[in-house]
């Protein structure tokens, strides 16, 4: 029996990185995915098929997270579509890095809208349905960063932390019903937008973690499959970092 057979699952940012990670994960282990993506049509279809191989039904939305209205019109289509909701991967998120004096009124909004409010606008969604089953699990993507800071990051580190606050209260307010809300924290992990780095840069950051290496999509995939299954049941409210003891 696979760890996620016949679950539901949706997953915000889906066609790259992490998101795509976990989409591919809980595909291999039975979900069925409902995912977003806000720009290529030509990625989401190919996300769709790759899915779709495992012999799930996989399907993507092009959706802004961080539109309030669009985000509740995604999970009732979601629901229409795929009957239920059991687990919510809230994954999207954007970086506009600069240092606080040089960063504009813009730069702020946009992360805390996209990385924060993403997050509310989903989660309030997706009460419904879980509501209604008294069952389910919420996973928010967090960061490092929202545990410890970084300079030129200010943005980031404050949506990252309000996540981390978000996930506690709503475990707080749902645990009563069955719904479990954890967030994650991955550190230093290598995607295609580490791909475009300096090498050296890049090898720096590897040997100041003690693992000696950075961490990898499948890595943060793995923590999410076992928060999102009964394997973690007894586990809400919690922050765990993936950093490979980058915070130890």
């Amino acid at each position: 029996m696979k760890l996620l057979q016949n679950k539901v699952a949706l997953i915000t940012g889906a066609t790259r990185g992490i998101g795509k990670g976990v989409a591919l994960k809980f595909a291999e282990q039975g979900a069925n995915i409902a995912f977003t993506y806000v720009s290529s049509d030509e990625k989401a279809l190919a996300l769709e098929k790759e899915l779709s191989a495992f012999g799930i039904k996989a399907k993507g939305y092009k959706s802004d997270a961080a539109n309030f209205k669009a985000a509740d019109d995604l999970v009732t289509a979601v629901v229409a579509e795929f009957g239920t909701v059991d687990i919510l991967v809230n994954n999207a998120g954007i970086t506009r890095d600069t240092l606080l004096m040089r960063m504009s009124e813009q730069q702020w909004d946009e992360v805390i809208n996209a990385n924060l409010k993403s997050v509310f606008n989903l989660t309030k969604a997706v009460q419904k349905p879980m509501l209604k089953a008294r069952n389910g699990s919420i996973i928010n993507m967090s960061s490092v960063v929202g545990v410890k800071g970084n300079p030129g990051q200010a943005n980031y580190a404050a949506s990252k932390a309000g996540i981390i606050g978000f996930t506690k209260s709503v475990a707080l307010e749902l645990g009563s019903r069955n719904i479990r809300s954890n967030a994650i924290a991955p550190g230093f992990i290598e995607t295609e937008m580490t791909g475009a780095l300096d090498e050296k840069v890049v090898q720096g950051w590897r040997d100041a973690i003690p693992l000696k290496r950075g961490g990898t999509a499948e890595d943060v995939a793995d923590l999410t499959l076992f928060l999102a299954s009964d394997m973690s049941k007894y586990i809400t409210g919690q922050c765990i970092n993936v950093c490979g003891g980058m915070l130890t």
